[in-house]
């Protein structure tokens, strides 16, 4: 049976799929604050069972576990559908045009926090189900939904949950839709994702602030101590100096290279979507640096006094937050150790403190089962779909190819301008209703592995 009446069955049912997406919007679940976490998994569960679903809340040492399951045959090819219900902070407030968990429509876009990163993208997945079923009656594949409520923590708990349920767990791909479009608007599959390790510099000088004239020259300043030590890391260029932090990394593949040259690129289009019209790099290098490069990047600085006026003092402490993106095959704990080395040699009196890491992961662009989700994806859109090789930001990725050791794709549905983490988060109508129908095609192109 043709899946022509998908489009159909959209439009009958556009105003109670927004209506759906906005009931899981209006739940705060900030994972971070802890607020209203609870409250979200178990709303979440409902909307699942409601859709024929048959859900549990797994308790986790952090957050809990939304699962789902439609099993119709052992022997049939089984899909893990991955996303997270927890969403980021709102602050600062006041730069929302509307309140973040009273879900708006302006422009055709809906505009809330979570609409975009992930509860939008998470509901369009599981409306694409309830989709299907409403054309076809019966679904061609086994699938199994996995949602968690620490992704913005940096999912702590989802390796060893994913450890302890691997039996539960069993699937043949892991399908995450998760992140932004590509700039052009074109369907992008990521088959990876960065990893990231996040740290801290401490650095101390006098067990208080002193006065910057009478103790001037005569105690270190430690925000000077930093700055000093920043720059033994890493040179003008860019290039991390420290001892090995290159070693392991793989290069990427000749299909890699040449899927990253089909890539579209408007370097100008992207700098004002990114709020820098400045931007000067060529369409390669961007790629590259993007995906198959580890990043040095300082989050935020802190010493002494930065209100308004003066206040002259020789701070007592400085510290900075880091985190540093890495590629496949870097391990973030080697690359830790390599950090705390460089320190030790060039100030021991500084601490490093590690506060979380994730693991970076590649799925192999040469496997079938891309293919064929690609083609998916092709006839959903009626348009080649993108394919890179990773994600530039940081999933959880690494848990389904190396702990559950499935092929996992991650296809974004909102769109790039989705303001994710940031006031105004919005995700376009177009777009998630779009992001139903290609779950439906998606399922559509697996259930045929089934017969074999």
């Amino acid at each position: 049976m043709p899946l022509d009446g998908i489009d159909q069955i959209l439009l009958n049912n556009k105003g109670t799929y927004i209506e759906q997406l906005f009931t899981l919007l209006k739940q705060k679940s900030i994972s971070t604050q802890n607020e209203g976490i609870l409250e979200c998994a178990n709303l979440l569960k409902s909307i699942m069972m409601e859709l024929g679903i048959s859900t549990r809340i797994i308790k986790t040492d952090g957050h809990p576990v939304v699962y789902g399951e439609i099993i119709k045959d052992q022997t049939f090819f089984t899909l893990l559908v991955y996303g997270h219900y927890d969403v980021q902070p709102v602050e600062p407030y006041d730069e929302w045009l509307s309140p973040p968990f009273e879900p708006t429509i302006r422009g055709g876009r809906i505009f809330g926090r979570g609409a975009g990163d992930n509860k939008g993208q998470l509901v369009a997945g599981l409306l694409g189900v309830r989709t299907y079923l409403e054309l076809f009656g019966d679904l061609p594949i086994n699938i199994k939904f996995l949602f968690e409520g620490e992704e913005e923590l940096g999912s702590p708990n989802l390796a060893s949950f994913v450890k302890e349920h691997k039996e539960l767990l069993k699937a043949d791909l892991v399908y995450t839709s998760d992140g932004s479009s590509h700039s052009s608007g074109a369907p992008l599959l990521l088959l990876g994702a960065r990893g990231c390790l996040d740290i801290e510099l401490r650095a101390k000088g006098a067990d208080f602030d002193n006065h910057s004239g009478n103790t001037g020259n005569i105690i270190p300043n430690p925000a000077w101590k930093l700055i000093q030590l920043l720059n033994s890391m890493r040179d003008e260029d860019g290039r991390v100096l420290i001892e090995g932090f290159y070693d392991h990394i793989l290069p990427p593949s000749q299909l890699e290279k040449e899927l990253m040259k089909q890539l579209p690129f408007d370097g100008k289009d992207i700098g004002e979507k990114i709020g820098y019209d400045r931007l000067d790099i060529d369409a390669e290098t961007y790629y590259h640096q993007l995906t198959m490069e580890p990043t040095f990047n300082i989050n935020g600085l802190q010493s002494g006094y930065t209100g308004e006026g003066m206040k002259t003092i020789i701070p007592s402490t400085a510290t900075v937050k880091m985190d540093i993106r890495l590629v496949v095959d870097q391990d973030p704990k080697d690359i830790f150790n390599k950090i705390c080395k460089h320190v030790q040699k060039h100030d021991p009196n500084i601490e490093v403190i590690y506060i979380a890491s994730m693991e970076p992961s590649r799925t192999s662009a040469d496997l079938e089962i891309v293919k064929i989700v690609a083609g998916a994806v092709k006839e959903s859109y009626q348009q080649d779909p993108l394919i890179q090789p990773s994600l530039g930001s940081s999933l959880p990725d690494y848990v389904w190819t190396k702990i559950l050791e499935v092929p996992s794709i991650i296809m974004p549905y909102a769109n790039f301008d989705q303001r994710n983490h940031s006031p105004n988060e919005n995700i376009r109508i177009d777009y998630f209703l779009n992001g139903i129908k290609c779950t439906c095609h998606v399922i559509d192109a697996l259930g045929k592995l089934s017969k074999f």
